[in-house]
C-alpha cells in the first residue's frame, strides 16, 4: 500500500491530505513516479492541472526525486508546490 500525502496550496485545491492506494492498479504496477502522478491526474481537472509535471514537487519516503523514480509498496509519497524564498 503507497502513502501518499499532499501539501501546501496543493492540498486546498485537490481538498485531500493523504490517499492509500495500492501499488496494483488495473492489472499494472505503479512502479514509477510518472505512472503515479499519471493516475491521479485521472482524478479530474483540478487533479491534472495541479499535479502536472513542473506544477508540483514530489519526494519518495523523504526524500526530493524525478517522475523516473522507482516506487516500491508501503512508499510514503508526498507531492508539494515549488516553494520560492525572497
Amino acid at each position: 500500500m503507497l502513502k501518499i500525502l499532499f501539501f501546501g496550496q496543493l492540498k486546498e485545491i485537490i481538498k485531500t491530505e493523504c490517499l492509500e492506494i495500492d501499488i496494483i492498479q488495473n492489472g499494472k504496477q505503479l512502479n514509477t513516479v510518472a505512472k503515479l502522478r499519471s493516475l491521479l491526474q485521472e482524478k479530474g481537472e483540478a487533479w491534472n492541472e495541479y499535479l502536472d509535471y513542473g506544477k508540483a514537487l514530489v519526494a519518495v519516503n523523504q526524500e526530493l526525486t524525478s517522475d523516473d523514480t522507482v516506487i516500491n509498496d508501503a512508499d510514503e509519497i508526498a507531492f508539494f508546490p515549488p516553494v520560492t524564498g525572497g
